[in-house]
């Protein structure tokens, strides 16, 4: 039994000591003498989120099935073991061999949220790594940072090392050998970061240099140092069914926000949305294979004993095999207890029929996201889904016995007027008519509709990139209208609104757009104490808005403010396959209220066929 890092007074004293103990169910041991490679693979949030994100169980799963290669976990401490390591100057550890993390060769963190980035800095300090990866000493571990938030690496550009841009199955080997010859030949750290620069889909970020105009936005981004690609670009596995995935996943000794086996079925998406960065970053579409899909759930569910299995994806329904594989699974563990959760829905008879094979004990609430009222707004974003199919699928859940529905929208889209916000709350109020067109003698009791609606930030590689966002005040108005118009509906009592934090999506707009002048933004915010941003309870605006203040940065300009199409972005030095021209189509035929195709549909050269398979070369196989 490895000795815990933390006494037994302490961990008493904790909240969920479990989550620093590590000897969970499928945790990898390696015997350290045959190690020379050592990889703390970091979430930078409480241990139960961290634990239910798929793509640190795939890292964990691939590196450690590595010859040499030992990875080992660590998420952020919660505040109150935060508040004890830093009195008492406790290092923070690994969870498999508790070790401090300042030992290890590598800190790989993986960045799924703009909100965690104060957490980030959390990890590096309790773990006594030099914030600026450019003052970092020889022995010091390599930062190293992968995730959807790496496709705008430049707010965080000055702590890392290095940023792993695309799909994470793909190039680690390299990096690992590169770094073993380097250590081998008696290189230095930074003669290992030139090398790691000139592999494939890696980006080094005190290799390149940004300038300015004289308005604030960027003049230029290029290298220091020749040799060095001008160009990054996405690394992305396209055959996903001979790939590493997790037959072993590990299992939590406390409850995780997602406490199921999750099974990806696909990656990418074919719609189109023009707000969705993962519809764009994530092309082409790739399916996994059906027979591995049903192999691996089998495995997964009989090596963790839990009783749901999740299928992942951005649209589930899109998935060509998606009967077959259900039908496979309804057979496979009827009467076994096992529950099958199928999130990323279209509002549709399929979807519907789908859910009722899934659903037929217990019709907990469905959840459909139409993300505008008006059909005018679901063109502007390309949603392709009319009002009609809207409502008929509510329908259909309706007879199906289901009597609660959660709709899901956006406030302060691009174009949006006051007849698009009111739209919200009477979509709402015919989904609830809906309901009531059916005899009572039929219906489950009382409807509840949910409507809740999050404030529109403009993201990368969108077609919205270009976008403004609206004020914090703003926001607060349009959420107002659409409360006071469902108000004033007739079956209000049977509807319910929800919006999301305005504070919040401001500093995440700033976050997800900003530049390297950013990075002491984030530094100022985490010295004041900001931690868990991402938390409501512990986000402070007046915190980001006095380090906004102190570096002299104007937060308008990078959130209220409209680009114009010939802007150099931050993000632009990464390609990932779909073109900057295609993205300006895009941005014109929302203004146009156009609606584009999807992938299935009608190919719309987007640049991701370069790639050279998935739904690109569908109809070529």
């Amino acid at each position: 039994m490895t000795k815990l890092a933390l006494s037994d007074e302490i961990l008493m004293s904790i909240d969920k000591p479990a989550r620093y103990i590590g000897h969970e169910v499928n945790m990898a041991v390696k015997d350290l003498k045959d190690i020379d490679v050592r990889f703390a693979m970091c979430f930078p949030d409480v241990y139960e989120i961290g634990m239910s994100h798929l793509g640190i169980q795939i890292l964990y799963h691939m590196f450690n099935g590595m010859d040499g290669v030992y990875c080992e976990r660590v998420y952020s401490p919660w505040t109150d073991l935060d508040k004890i390591m830093r009195e008492q100057h406790i290092p923070l550890f690994t969870l498999e061999t508790q070790t401090p993390v300042k030992d290890m060769d590598f800190l790989g963190i993986t960045i799924q949220y703009e909100m965690c980035y104060t957490n980030i800095l959390q990890i590096l300090d309790l773990s006594g790594i030099t914030m600026t990866a450019a003052h970092r000493a020889e022995d010091e571990p390599i930062v190293i940072g992968g995730g959807p938030c790496t496709y705008n690496p430049e707010p965080i550009a000055e702590f890392f090392d290095i940023f792993y841009i695309g799909e994470g199955e793909t190039v680690y080997k390299d990096l690992i050998n590169a770094y073993r010859h380097n250590k081998a030949n008696g290189g230095s750290r930074r003669d290992f970061l030139m090398a790691a620069a000139n592999i494939p889909g890696l980006y080094v970020p005190q290799l390149y240099e940004a300038s300015y105009n004289n308005d604030g936005t960027l003049k230029s981004f290029t290298p220091t140092v020749e040799g060095v690609p001008t160009t990054v670009k996405k690394e992305i596995v396209m055959d996903i069914s001979n790939t590493v995935y997790p037959e072993r996943p590990i299992v939590p000794y406390i409850r995780a926000t997602q406490d199921r086996v999750v099974l990806e079925i696909q990656r990418g998406c074919i719609r189109g949305c023009r707000f969705c960065q993962a519809g764009m970053i994530y092309r082409p579409v790739r399916e996994r294979d059906v027979e591995f899909l049903k192999d691996m759930a089998v495995k997964m569910l009989k090596s963790t004993g839990h009783e749901e299995i999740t299928l992942s994806s951005l649209s589930s329904s899109d998935y060509s095999k998606l009967d077959e594989l259900l039908n496979f699974l309804i057979d496979e563990f009827k009467g076994k207890g096992v529950n099958i959760s199928l999130p990323s829905l279209r509002v549709d008879a399929f979807s519907l029929d789908v859910m009722s094979k899934v659903q037929d004990v217990k019709k907990s609430s469905l959840t459909f996201a139409p993300e505008a009222g008006s059909q005018r707004m679901r063109n502007v974003i390309n949603k392709g889904l009319t009002e009609e199919d809207i409502l008929n699928g509510c329908a259909l859940a309706f007879k199906g016995g289901w009597n609660k529905v959660k709709l899901y929208f956006m406030l302060g889209l691009p174009t949006e007027t006051e007849e698009d916000m009111k739209a919200l709350a009477e979509l709402s109020e015919l989904v609830a008519e809906k309901y009531y067109e059916i005899p009572k003698s039929e219906r489950n009791g009382k409807v509840q509709v949910t409507a809740s609606s999050s404030f529109f930030i403009p993201k990368p590689f969108t077609p919205f990139q270009w976008a403004a966002m609206c004020t914090k005040d703003e926001f607060q108005r349009r959420a107002y209208v659409v409360n006071d118009r469902m108000k004033e509906m007739l079956n209000r009592k049977s509807l319910k609104y929800n919006y999301h934090d305005p504070d919040t999506s401001i500093i995440e707009g700033l976050l997800a757009r900003g530049d390297r002048k950013v990075s002491s933004v984030i530094k100022r915010v985490y010295e004041a104490g900001g931690i868990y941003d991402a938390w409501g309870e512990y986000f402070n605006y007046d915190r980001w808005l006095a380090a906004l203040e102190a570096e002299g940065l104007d937060l308008d300009f990078y959130t209220t403010r409209e680009r114009s199409t010939d802007e150099l972005f931050p993000w632009d030095f990464i390609d990932t396959g779909v073109t900057k021209n295609f993205l300006k189509r895009e941005w014109q035929r929302a203004h146009e209220e156009q609606i584009t195709p999807n992938c299935r549909m009608e190919c719309q050269g987007c640049g991701a066929a370069v790639f050279k398979g998935g739904v690109c070369f569908e109809d070529k196989n």
